[in-house]
This record gives C-alpha cells, structure tokens and sequence, in this order.
C-alpha cells in the first residue's frame, strides 16, 4: 500500500491532500511512522525522529496516529486481496502481501483487476512488484511508488539496481551496509561481484553467502499461507524518562491491560509472559517467565510482568517498557504476520 496510514488519513481529511503530511506522535522523542510522498521530497522518512523531520519540513502537517482506524482499513484491503488470491496468500503487517501467481494465466492483468478493486472498494492506493520470487517482487513494488506497477526478472532486477546501495535489498540493514562500505562494497553490483572468501571472512559461513545470493536477487523462500503469530506485544516509549518503580509498575499494567484485551477478543491464551526495558543510555534489557498454565487475563499477565520488573531492577530511569506474550497453545483469529507490535 502507498503510504499507508497517510493514505488512510486523507480519505477522512480530503483537504489535506497534496500537502506534506507527516503521522507521527508529538512528544519530544516520537518518531515519523509514515510521511506523505509530498513531505518525502524534503527527506522525511519512516522512524526519523519527528523532531528532525518538522526541521527538514517545518510546513508538514502533523497528524496523530489511529491505529485502530488503520487496522480497520487494512482488513478491508486484505478481504479484497484474499478474495483475488488464486494460490498461497502470506500478509506482512498491515499494508504489504504476498501472493503466489504461478498458478494463473494472466498475472498481470490480474494484478491490474486488484489495485483497481481496492482502490474502487477502499480508496486506497496499492503498488505492485511481480517477479519470479519474494526478493524482487518485494524490491519491484518498492520502485516506482506510488501506484507502481513494475514486473521484473531476476536479471533485469540485477541491471536495474546495480548501482543502488546494497541497503535497497530487504534483510541488509544500516549496520551491515556499513560494514560493506569499509570493505569497499558500496553497490549491489559490487557485492554480486565481491569475492565469496571476502564474504565469507567478515560475515561468516553463513552470512556471506547470503548476501551473495540477494545481490543476485536469488530467493527460495516460498509464499505461505499466512501463519498465527507467535507472539502480540504493547510497547510506550516516554516522552520523559521514568525513574519511579510505582510508575514504571503503573504503565506496565496499562500496557497489560491493552494486550490482554487484544488476546481476549482473538480468543488466544499464552504461557510465557516477557517484558522489554529500554534504559535512558538505550540499554535494553528483556526478561521472560513461562507460566505452568495459559493466560490471558490482564491481571495475571501484569503479575508476572511486575515480577520480572522488580527482579530486573532497572538501574538508571526508564525510556521505553514494553510486554509481550508468547507460547500460544489455543490459537485462534486471523492474525497476519509472524508477529504483530502495538506502538503507543
């Protein structure tokens, strides 16, 4: 989807489009969740601090996030996208799938039918990436947004992308393409190029083998059917840090409470309760506890996550607490992605 939760924004403020739109929450460390393509022209991103995006766009409209609004908006795009699907259909998040096109005569015209239905059901905007697997399906949407429509060989991804920086291909993050950089590997050409003894030297058996393989935009992965997620979690990160035990206990049982009603209306029961710490110098610390029985109540999970809290003993103040349950034994729902995160 083209920049989603903008996009599902501007249908209830119509005013507001064409203008550069940033949703992001206003406290003093939030961070941009998405940006309109408007306010991308002057760099705004997903995950830049806010305050830095409100520098680079100081016109930038900004909107607080409703992901509840957003996640209803999400499944009426996936009920369209499922109704389509004439084979295995796998759903990342709320505004990316997967399907498997192997099996119809005309793919292409399928997938123009699709963006059309959702667009005529929803009013919202989708890109499109075909290719003969995951990796440059996934990089081929990404390429002509918004509203791209871009079909691919493995090959003809290899030319197209040569020069981009290997950080274009999903799964190599800032860290990993610096450690590219200093070895002298600064284009996805290069790294198709680069030697696999080099590779392998400083990233590992593994690891450098992959990374040739996503410079050759080769990947085996299969489209699956979209599977129960393993684990749901609430997460705040504060505007202040928080040094007081009562109040650190005090959000975690809010945070409890939000993730046991979303548990409850799925009809999922867990055992394993974890907490998330993030210390004010972005240490972070995470604890777990698997319970003899499963549980969903807010109370009983908030019990256990206090426990491991006040074993923990956060020793500096609080930027970011967080909980999540995993260990699902009855899972029910339609939950699309191998794991699913709240953010407040």
């Amino acid at each position: 989807m083209d920049a989603f939760y903008v996009s599902v924004e501007l249908r209830r403020r119509p005013e507001l489009r064409g203008l550069p739109v940033i949703v992001s929450g206003s406290g003093p460390r939030a961070v941009v969740t998405t940006a309109s393509y408007e306010a991308r022209r002057f760099g705004v991103g997903s995950a830049m601090p806010t305050s830095r995006a409100r520098r680079l766009c100081p016109d930038a409209v900004l909107i607080a996030p409703d992901f509840g609004a957003y996640r209803e908006a999400s499944q009426a795009v996936m009920e369209v996208v499922r109704a389509a699907a004439g084979g295995p259909l796998q759903v990342i998040g709320l505004d990316e799938a997967y399907l498997d096109l192997s099996g119809m005569l005309s793919p292409r015209a399928a997938m123009r039918r699709l963006v059309a239905e959702i667009a005529a059901r929803t009013g919202l905007h989708a890109s499109v990436g075909i290719g003969p697997n995951k990796l440059v399906a996934k990089v081929a949407s990404d390429a002509e947004k918004p509203r791209g429509f871009v079909a691919l060989t493995a090959q003809q991804a290899r030319e197209r992308f040569a020069a981009a920086p290997p950080s274009l291909l999903p799964g190599i993050g800032p860290k990993t393409a610096e450690r590219l950089q200093r070895i002298g590997i600064a284009s996805i050409a290069a790294l198709t190029a680069a030697d696999r003894a080099l590779l392998v030297t400083h990233f590992g058996p593994r690891g450098g083998p992959w990374l040739g393989e996503r410079a050759r935009f080769e990947d085996a992965a299969p489209v699956v059917f979209e599977p129960v997620a393993r684990s749901e979690s609430c997460e705040r990160t504060f505007p202040v840090d928080v040094d007081d035990r009562g109040e650190q206990e005090r959000i975690l049982g809010e945070l409890c409470a939000l993730l046991s009603q979303r548990l409850a209306r799925q009809g999922r029961y867990g055992r394993t309760v974890a907490i998330k710490v993030r210390l004010d110098d972005f240490t972070t610390v995470t604890r777990a506890r698997t319970e003899p029985a499963p549980v969903v109540a807010g109370e009983q999970i908030a019990a256990t996550a206090r426990q491991l809290l006040r074993a923990y003993a956060p020793p500096r103040p609080v930027r970011l607490l967080g909980v999540k349950m995993a260990g699902f034994e009855a899972p029910a729902g339609t939950a699309s992605a191998s794991q699913l995160t709240l953010e407040l």
